[in-house]
């Protein structure tokens, strides 16, 4: 008799998201889609803020996700209080909920390996695979390179978009020349990301991470830069050269950057997971490939958060 080894003995895949006010749908479009493509047994942790928490908790009970397993994580934004520098331009970056993922071991108790996922994102493939993707020894976390995909390369020449460091730190100042790391590497998207929590408190990740962002209160590092980096930089700058690669179809981003880019309707056939990252965002409008996110998206049963589109 084969007997399983410890490893592949039925555990269970914790998967964080956070549902913010104003974007509930989206965190119940990406909770759905991974439900719905798994037999994997998923414990959702859905982090919030206070004022947000009955909302979204409403609308999983009085939905067909009443079925998941989950917990609902209030986010304290205190933590974060002199570590943000308000940032005019795009101020949604600013969300405290944008910063969770700093705090990983704080949310989570008992798991070793924990997914995190934006809440811009649909998973058509099964969550398990994801979950399944090899860490180095040594490494906290797993990312997807930002120069992996040939067909991301034409998307991201026809609308300009980061995909090198340079994109995301500010070259000019000492702090992040003395880092040593050429401003042609490769960035990676932390909307994705698969890790470890033993390695994470080993090297005290989130220390670092708090580190770079007071640093960047006080020296503007990267908030000025055009990639909107402000939960990003902090990770390329801690995790780098640190980190193991999700297979790359596990996140075809970009979905959000232009209204007119579209990928072609085989490639996002094939995708894992599509990350609808940049400003046009699939429950607004004008964005792209709708009808992807809109499959998974589950009416708000209380009424007040709506899809906008052209006939609304």
């Amino acid at each position: 008799v084969d007997l399983e080894s410890p490893e592949e003995m039925e555990e269970e895949i914790p998967v964080v998201i956070c549902a913010a006010a104003g974007r509930m749908g989206a965190a119940v479009a990406a909770i759905s889609s991974i439900y719905s493509n798994t037999e994997a047994s998923v414990l959702f942790y859905i982090v919030g803020l206070k004022t947000t928490i009955p909302h979204i908790r409403k609308w999983i009970e009085n939905s067909k996700l009443k079925e998941i397993k989950f917990k609902v994580v209030e986010f304290n934004p205190m933590v974060l209080k002199g570590k943000i520098r308000q940032d005019a331009s795009r101020p949604e970056l600013l969300q405290p909920l944008n910063f969770v993922r700093f705090y990983l071991p704080l949310l989570i108790q008992k798991h070793e390996k924990v997914i995190y996922l934006d809440d811009d994102v649909i998973v058509q493939g099964d969550i398990q695979e994801l979950y399944d993707t090899k860490l180095a020894p040594g490494h906290a976390a797993a990312f997807s390179d930002d120069c992996d995909l040939p067909s991301t390369h034409e998307m991201i020449r026809s609308v300009g978009m980061q995909n090198t460091y340079m994109g995301f730190l500010d070259y000019r100042k000492q702090a992040i020349r003395d880092l040593g790391i050429s401003p042609s590497t490769c960035s990676f998207n932390p909307g994705v990301i698969v890790a470890n929590m033993t390695e994470w408190k080993h090297q005290r990740i989130t220390k670092q991470l708090e580190k770079w962002m007071q640093r960047n209160v006080e020296e503007n590092l990267y908030s000025s830069t055009l990639g909107g980096g402000v939960a990003t930089s902090p990770m390329l700058i801690v995790f780098h050269g640190k980190y193991s690669s999700i297979n790359p179809m596990w996140h075809i981003r970009h979905l959000g950057w232009s209204p007119d880019a579209r990928y072609s309707e085989q490639f996002l056939q094939e995708a894992k997971l599509l990350h609808w990252n940049g400003r046009y965002k699939p429950w607004d409008y004008p964005s792209v490939h709708t009808d992807l996110w809109e499959n998974w998206f589950i009416p708000d049963p209380s009424g007040k958060f709506k899809l906008t589109r052209p006939d609304s």
